[in-house]
């Protein structure tokens, strides 16, 4: 899975903007988070066509890097995340971003985003899903 992250000065109508120049593009957003961070917003999106995403954010002036994600089923229980994490932990691996992208039944999803993805899929092998 690949991740597209969108770097700018936070400012009222960002999220408009964002939202309407992959519109314009006929990009359909799966799913968007964003964060202010002082002055400045942190978004992360996946999308159903990353090439076109990431040629209309440039196109409207944003700033925007893709880059892969793993995604782990874990048991949707208390301690879960925190086992995972633990191994990157040990591992001594980076972690730039954790989201959770969806919950069912008694399942989650977690996308994992991070420097050395080859590593870490071994250290997840046994929760990979893609």
């Amino acid at each position: 899975m690949k991740q597209i992250t969108v770097i700018a000065e936070d400012r009222s109508g960002l999220a408009a903007e964002i939202t309407a120049a992959l519109a314009a593009a006929n990009v359909n957003i799966d799913t968007f988070t964003a964060e202010a961070i002082g002055s400045a917003m942190v978004g992360i999106l996946t999308v159903d066509n990353y090439d076109d995403a990431l040629r209309a954010l440039a196109a409207a002036g944003f700033q925007a890097l893709s880059e892969d994600a793993i995604v782990v089923q874990l048991d949707d229980k208390p301690g879960e995340l925190a086992r995972i994490m633990r191994r990157f932990k040990d591992a001594n691996i980076n972690l730039r971003s954790i989201r959770f992208i969806r919950r069912t039944g008694n399942t989650a999803l977690v996308a994992l985003g991070t420097e050395r993805t080859k590593e870490a899929i071994a250290l997840v092998q046994d929760v990979l899903v893609s």
